[in-house]
């Protein structure tokens, strides 16, 4: 039976690998980075802990006939941690983004396991080959980190000409238009045109300079900046 500072060392010790790998997520400014993945490798540790230790704590004597697995525990979280994932992935048209985050969450978890059977050396090691596998391999991805993608809907009134203007003006401050969505409706007998698309841009441009170049565009009536992934 281990004593309460080993428990809570393997637990820390988890928390800490996680954080690890959540921190490099948030340098490259993902949706899930240090806290989740912190939290997750936390609990995964803890989860460990209680499947490895839970038994020496309920005071069960060897007349009492009790049969425990305690591997339910351990292989419960391992299947838990899927849906975890699956929330940080969004498909934006064609785009699907969020598998390495996802895949980074599943990564945690198997680390906060590791410090939690007290397998200190493993997680540690396995922590500084996902963190080499985020960063190092990351150069040769195509990956840009100086261009940002957000999606923005704006409606037009119906002295609008067409959407072609929008693009022109976009293009023209240096950014790039795709997934293109187009909608006209009639409210009240006045055409109502509303285009939703993404846009691709230099991150020292900023939001504020692809707002004013929608806004200087004939006919824009709304204009709704969302963030993408």
């Amino acid at each position: 039976m281990l004593s309460h500072g080993e428990m809570l060392a393997r637990i820390v010790m988890g928390a800490a690998c996680g954080g690890i790998i959540g921190y490099e997520r948030d340098v490259h400014r993902r949706p899930v980075g240090l806290r989740t993945h912190l939290i997750v490798a936390m609990a995964a540790a803890t989860f460990m802990v209680i499947s490895s230790q839970f038994v020496y704590w309920q005071h069960y004597s060897k007349d009492d006939l009790v049969s425990v697995d305690s591997s339910r525990i351990a292989a419960s979280v391992v299947s838990a941690v899927g849906f975890l994932a699956t929330g940080a992935i969004l498909r934006t048209g064609t785009t699907v983004q969020g598998l390495t985050t996802a895949a980074g969450l599943w990564l945690v978890t198997a680390i906060g396991m590791c410090s939690g059977a007290g397998m200190f050396v493993e997680g540690g090691v396995v922590t500084l080959l996902g963190l080499a596998s985020l960063t190092l391999l990351r150069r040769f991805e195509d990956k840009d980190d100086h261009r940002i993608t957000r999606r923005i809907s704006v409606v037009l009134g119906e002295d609008a000409k067409d959407v072609t203007a929008l693009v022109l003006a976009l293009k023209a401050v240096g950014a790039t238009v795709s997934d293109v969505e187009h909608e006209k409706r009639y409210d009240d007998g006045k055409k109502r045109i509303e285009v939703t698309f993404d846009v691709n841009f230099e991150r020292s441009l900023g939001i504020p300079a692809i707002i004013d170049a929608v806004e200087v565009v004939h006919g824009v009536r709304r204009v709704v900046v969302k963030r993408v992934g």
